[in-house]
């Protein structure tokens, strides 16, 4: 894509977040990334330390995550083994398409982070559309973790116990609600109210490592599987046309690493466009193969009556499942204060824009502001994944979410970004750009309405 001659929204200035506002120039940003503040002397010429291989890995790491267990429920509700791989496939040229538009329309409007990217390029309607996104992805995800939690212990405490699952918990200690409560106040509650969390950045790697090992085992569990599993159902078609749509939350919500993307670029030794575009092909085609052999394999297992979270499939008492329990466990209790993190920051930075009021003014204020933020986020969060236990219900939400992430904004900068442009003439490939733009724009409205609209109307009021 050519670099325009005009300039991109300057009314954005008359918003612009001071550079002093603390948590917002880290907002979103993944713990391994170490990025140049920006500033007005070190724009245009600050480099960041990261190489193309190291940029490769760190957005694999913001893509794979706890998405994963969804993959082979999604496969089912597609209809079956070829559909799931063509619908990812569509997505995967769209997904790699935004990644690139993202860190052009970086490049243009020097910006370095998805949000204000979105500021910048698209102005202030889409740039508070955008953060309000953002905060509402991030608190569902972290009910979705609560979940998570509460799922896998179940499983673990039922083999310790040794009671039939069927049956379920005959002890308060073991009851799903105390289980989650309490790992929640002793884990998650004490490592999200820190104003940092550049901490988290070592665990994260052993998040990552444990995702591959969840994927490792449902392969070979599926290769060699155990004795008592009986035949089941392979569904080969969808139920009907639009039942393949309803996968569509579960691949984007897996694939969604679009926010954390422009801090990647921006922390790259050479920044540069067609590098970059290198970069999260071979980020996505990883990210591919671990989604489609954990989708594949799982269905394959359990055909038409795998659960929602595909580990609860398995029995209790399989120690290699209950060791990859027991890292997706440690995955989202690292991953839930992140997620906080990027939420509580973008809440801190519309009240200080809209107050008039830097962080340094506010010391005492804002130290009571974030406690008061983070314990009732937490206990918001906690209430909910309480009662709502079926994690599909979740997804189905914030994966129309993480479409808007996907393919709605980067579209709308793409758009915003050509128009623009300066030009006397306007090319062929000018025009092919708009277009790409607004088809993204149209794809992604239509996914997250159909699956918000799926989410409202079949799976809350069921």
């Amino acid at each position: 894509m050519a670099q325009g001659t005009g300039s991109i929204n300057s009314d954005y200035k008359d918003w612009e977040w001071s550079d002093d506002a603390g948590e917002r120039a880290r907002l979103l940003q993944s713990p391994s990334v170490e990025t140049v503040p920006k500033n007005s002397e070190s724009q245009g010429n600050s480099l960041g330390s990261t190489s193309a291989l190291g940029a490769v890995f760190i957005v694999v790491n913001a893509a794979l995550g706890a998405g994963l267990l969804n993959f082979p429920a999604a496969f089912s509700m597609a209809g079956g083994v070829a559909a799931g791989i063509a619908l990812q496939m569509c997505m995967l040229i769209f997904i790699i398409g935004g990644l690139v538009i993202l860190a052009y329309c970086s490049q243009a409007s020097n910006e370095r982070t998805y949000q204000e990217v979105v500021w910048a390029v698209c102005g202030k309607v889409p740039g508070v559309l955008c953060e309000v996104a953002i905060a509402v992805y991030t608190f569902g995800t972290c009910i979705a973790f609560l979940i998570i939690i509460g799922d896998q212990e179940d499983k673990i405490i039922a083999a310790l116990v040794k009671e039939p699952e069927e049956v379920g918990s005959s002890h308060w200690y073991t009851d799903r609600k105390f289980t989650i409560s309490i790992t929640a106040f002793l884990l998650i509650l004490p490592l999200s109210i820190p104003k940092e969390i550049g901490f988290q950045k070592y665990a994260s790697s052993l998040s990552v490592i444990g995702t591959w090992y969840v994927t490792a085992v449902i392969i070979i569990k599926y290769i060699w599987p155990d004795k008592e599993l009986v035949p089941v159902e392979i569904p080969t078609s969808p139920s009907t046309w639009t039942a393949v749509f309803n996968a569509m939350p579960t691949i984007c919500f897996g694939f969604q690493c679009h926010v954390s993307s422009v801090p990647v670029f921006n922390s790259m030794k050479q920044p540069e466009v067609k590098t970059w575009g290198a970069v999260v092909t071979a980020a996505m085609v990883i990210a591919l193969f671990v989604y489609t052999g954990t989708g594949i394999c799982g269905f394959l297992t359990f055909g038409a009556g795998v659960e929602q979270d595909v580990l609860m499939s398995y029995p209790s008492n399989d120690i290699p499942v209950a060791l990859a329990r027991a890292f997706i466990i440690l995955c989202v209790l690292t991953s839930y204060p992140i997620l906080h993190f990027c939420g509580r920051a973008v809440l801190e930075g519309l009240w200080l824009r809209y107050t008039g009021i830097t962080v340094e003014e506010d010391v005492v204020r804002e130290r009571r502001r974030r406690l008061l933020q983070t314990i009732s986020w937490f206990l918001l969060t906690l209430l909910l994944a309480l009662f709502i236990p079926d994690i599909g219900k979740v997804i189905s939400v914030i994966g129309g979410l993480a479409a808007c992430f996907i393919f709605v904004f980067p579209g709308l900068c793409l758009i915003q970004a050509k128009l623009s442009e300066i030009q006397e003439t306007r090319a062929i490939s000018w025009w092919a750009q708009v277009s790409y733009g607004v088809f993204m724009v149209t794809l992604g409205a239509f996914i997250f309405g159909q699956t918000t609209a799926n989410a409202i109307f079949v799976d809350l009021t069921a």
